[in-house]
């Protein structure tokens, strides 16, 4: 008696590409490669001056500026290391290429974390203000959910249950209470619940207004 043996699992090439990719690459590592794609997919928007997900808002909230100088600090400090190490290192052409491979992604990745900031500004659209940081925050907040809205600077923020803090240079300006908890996943997909979240906008003021209008029309803001 033969017994045959079960047939061996390949993904499907019809299956959608992000499918495929979920069947053959951990879970951890595809949220990476994710996010990198999105880093780098923000130096091509911010080139091009075309910001992701503000077609049909109401408002739109930058929220970058007070990180700019820092960043650009650090791509500069980035560019100079990798001048240095080429000179160092251009008698050893094997090394030399691979750091230099190394530091001019470093720099652009440096350049691509402020771009994505530019890039992903906070908005007010059809009843839920999204809420941004960077490439890897992206929350949908319903309106009927903000309980209050306030303008309230902070320098310092304590990791606590339930809070979620969106500092920009180290600081947030403004402070959302919910009636209702909204999922804020962590960067690998770990389901949070918060019913505070904290976070930065370069005119506080305009989303604070545009927020209490929203909520006292039940209807968007309109910037």
């Amino acid at each position: 008696m033969t017994t045959s043996k079960p047939p061996t699992t390949r993904p499907s090439f019809n299956a959608p590409a992000r499918e495929v990719l979920a069947r053959v690459v951990p879970g951890p590592l595809l949220r990476i490669l994710a996010h990198e794609g999105r880093v780098m997919e923000s130096l091509i928007r911010w080139v091009a001056r075309r910001p992701h997900g503000v077609d049909g808002a109401d408002a739109v909230f930058t929220h970058g500026r007070d990180q700019a100088l820092t960043m650009y600090g650090c791509a500069f400090a980035c560019i100079v290391e990798t001048v240095a190490v080429s000179c160092l290192l251009s008698d050893r052409p094997v090394i030399h290429s691979i750091l230099l491979v190394v530091d001019v992604y470093t720099v652009l990745f440096v350049f691509g974390m402020q771009a994505a900031t530019v890039t992903r500004p906070h908005v007010l659209a059809e009843g839920t203000l999204r809420v941004r940081q960077a490439a890897n925050v992206d929350i949908h907040v319903p309106i009927d959910h903000i309980a209050a809205v306030r303008r309230e600077a902070r320098f310092t923020h304590e990791k606590t249950d339930g809070q979620l803090n969106l500092p920009i240079a180290s600081q947030t300006s403004i402070t959302l209470e919910l009636t209702t908890p909204v999922n804020a996943p962590k960067f690998f997909g770990t389901p949070r619940l918060v019913n505070v979240i904290r976070l930065h906008a370069d005119d506080p003021e305009a989303l604070h207004d545009a927020v209490v209008q929203a909520r006292t029309r039940g209807t968007p803001a309109s910037a």
